[in-house]
């Protein structure tokens, strides 16, 4: 490609091993990278993205095939690019002031000119005020501005980032990404490319313009298409449904090849009042796995020591006053609050907790029936335990290693959460009888848990004792 900064042709990265084999990495693959774009990378964990990475920015040789760098072999030269990282990176022993400065000084510019350019690029990304401070002092949201500021300082032409948000809790994450957006639509960056790896599939179709997916052992190209989306950009809309739901196919079945969704096509569909649910009524509607919540790490006792509290408080409450009287940080509830507000059996609106109907019911019932309450809205509203319900039921033996789900939340979540949000999902689905999890083997057993179709979750029931 004429224009591209950055451009590889049939790169591949190999290791040798003892036995004088080699193991392949990434296979022949051929990338470029063009001007005024924000390219996304994204691939199972270990298919080699940060290894595509590190060659894409020069510190990495590929085993074979060659790198140019506006059509120039780069031979050994460093291009002008920048990297931030998932972990920050940042020199704890320096102020936020001289980590900025720090790659200025490499490049041997005189002191007083990196720091007026340091404190530019920090002023920038919204840090002025913080130039004296330690890492130690900041949050990881304020760590990684540093490390975004550290990155601008260099004005990179091309601007790499490999899993920038990833070690970061939602609210933030969302936060530096619509910051970031703003940075670049704005022109308030000196950078005329962006290169993201993530394994975050709606994160890839919020801010790319163009999406790239890795295959595994070794790693291939699946698909690289334009978004062609304007910012900012509506998830709930049907295009943006369709681009998560068609990346998400081509990383979880890597045997079938998919067709990128018609987006002219899918902008001429026009249906009738109602008619999106009779289509839907002509045949079995497939489990949707467009998202997967973020699960609140509460406990089923919890939820339900929560709802019998609402109940004879007459159903509404102060979320503080409620952590007063139970003697618990809101942090510590808040978990549990958003679990009943997740299944069905609360609402959090305005620092008030009210319990709802269904949570009334759950509240009312006896030791099976909450069971059989909890399995109802668990498969309802829970995409990981609706899913996982769907697998085994369709797996002739009804069992699957529990390895198959792993892999499929470190797409969507960090690894230090991943564990996490899987012994959540144990917790409530062997809780809620919709299978049985042994830990030894490894394997998800579906359970005989009785059939959901006679269960109405308004009506009454009759009060029994809880133990």
């Amino acid at each position: 490609m004429h224009n591209a900064i950055i451009e590889a042709k049939a790169v591949e990265k190999s290791y040798p091993q003892p036995d004088g084999t080699r193991i392949q990495v990434v296979g022949v693959t051929d990338l470029a990278i063009e001007p005024g774009k924000i390219v996304a990378l994204l691939g199972p964990s270990g298919c080699g993205k940060s290894t595509l990475l590190r060659m894409l920015s020069g510190l990495s040789q590929p085993s074979s095939g060659e790198i140019l760098w506006h059509g120039k072999q780069l031979n050994g030269q460093v291009p002008n690019v920048a990297i931030v990282f998932q972990s920050f990176a940042l020199f704890p022993w320096l102020t936020v002031l001289q980590n900025v400065e720090a790659p200025l000084e490499a490049r041997g510019i005189a002191p007083g000119e990196r720091r007026k350019r340091a404190l530019r690029t920090l002023d920038t990304v919204g840090l002025d005020g913080f130039e004296t401070a330690y890492p130690k002092e900041l949050s990881g949201g304020m760590k990684q501005r540093v490390g975004f500021a550290r990155a601008l300082v260099v004005e990179p032409e091309v601007l790499f980032m490999d899993e920038p948000f990833s070690a970061l809790d939602v609210l933030t994450a969302e936060n530096l990404r619509g910051e970031l957006l703003e940075l670049w639509l704005g022109k308030k960056m000196p950078t005329s490319a962006i290169f993201i790896v993530t394994h975050n599939i709606e994160e890839s179709v919020t801010l790319a313009d163009r999406i790239i997916v890795l295959g595994r052992n070794p790693a291939r190209v699946r698909t690289d298409f334009n978004v062609r989306l304007q910012h900012p950009r509506d998830r709930k809309s049907t295009r943006f449904v369709e681009l998560v739901d068609y990346i998400y196919k081509v990383m979880t079945e890597p045997d079938v090849e998919h067709a990128l969704p018609d987006a002219e096509a899918t902008a001429e569909i026009v249906l009738p009042p109602g008619g999106l649910e009779k289509a839907l009524h002509k045949q079995p509607a497939p489990v949707r796995t467009v998202r997967y919540q973020m699960l609140p790490h509460a406990r089923v006792g919890g939820v339900a020591g929560l709802m019998e509290l609402l109940h004879d408080k007459g159903g509404r409450e102060d979320l503080f006053r409620l952590s007063e009287e139970l003697v618990m940080d809101v942090e510590d509830l808040l978990p549990i609050v958003e679990a009943g507000a997740l299944l069905g059996f609360a609402t959090l609106k305005e620092g008030d907790v009210q319990i709802t109907p269904q949570g009334i019911t759950f509240a009312d019932a006896d030791i099976q029936r909450r069971k059989e309450l909890f399995r109802h809205a668990a498969l309802e509203h829970v995409t990981i335990l609706k899913q996982i319900d769907s697998v085994l039921k369709r797996k002739s033996d009804h069992s699957i290693a529990d390895e198959f789900f792993h892999d499929i939340l470190d797409e969507h979540f960090a690894e230090d959460e991943v564990q996490r949000q899987f012994e959540t999902a144990m917790n409530w689905g062997r809780y809620a009888e919709i299978f049985d999890y042994d830990r030894e083997s490894g394997r998800i057993v579906q359970s005989e848990a009785a059939p959901l179709e006679t269960i109405d979750l308004n009506q009454p029931s009759t009060p029994s004792p809880k133990f």
